[in-house]
């Protein structure tokens, strides 16, 4: 039943997200100095998804985009109690960045919660640590976590029901980001981890040629 929830949840994201789902078109950019690894494209370029935010870590700390996005980085929006689409994603992008080590190139792969009143620091901590030991878990305060949600154009609403048990709608694309760069490419859920791994590696190798 939780599995039916979750593909109605992904349903009902498909048809009432308004921003980045509809915007994501296959195609190379045109004076793009990454064109030659990008698949994707985003109405208003690349560079109107991502910016500052401030969120808290596992440990506790108040930390910026600047103190988490220090080698390329790969974003997620979920939450903790999600049924099976975050772990999954979230695995997935631990996996790549296992194979990325495997080709010598170092990543980050970052979990930032949607649903702050019950992903408590340590509670996304705990989930980031299980997942991979790089993974960085952020959470914050609704208002921060808005915040970094709206700077990366997701979505997500919290559904009705029982107060402690609850789904939260969501969009479920990953995001690249390198250090100088911001975000410079945007993965779907069918990306797998071989295809985002090489993916990752071309963009690194174009930022350090750049």
């Amino acid at each position: 039943m939780t599995r039916l929830y979750a593909i109605s949840a992904v349903a009902l994201v498909a048809v009432m997200l308004g921003g980045i789902g509809y915007m994501i078109l296959t195609g190379p950019g045109g004076d793009d100095p990454f064109a030659a690894c990008r698949t994707t494209q985003v109405s208003g370029g690349m560079g109107s998804i991502g910016g500052p935010f401030t969120l808290v870590n596992g440990g506790g700390e108040t930390v910026t985009e600047a103190e988490v996005i220090t080698e390329p980085a790969i974003l997620y929006f979920g939450y903790t109690f999600c049924p099976d689409i975050c772990p999954f994603d979230a695995a997935r992008n631990a996996d790549a960045v296992d194979l990325l080590a495997g080709m010598g190139v170092s990543a980050t792969p970052v979990f930032i919660s949607i649903d702050p009143e019950r992903d408590t620091p340590e509670v996304v901590g705990d989930f980031a640590a299980n997942m991979h030991p790089k993974m960085i878990g952020l959470t914050g305060s609704p208002e921060q976590v808005r915040t970094a949600s709206q700077a990366y154009r997701t979505y997500f609403r919290k559904q009705e029901g029982d107060p402690d048990y609850y789904l939260v709608d969501h969009s479920t694309f990953s995001y690249l980001a390198l250090p100088d760069h911001g975000v410079v490419e945007v993965f779907r859920r069918d990306t797998t981890a071989e295809e985002m791994a090489r993916a990752v590696a071309c963009f690194a190798a174009a930022a350090s040629s750049n």
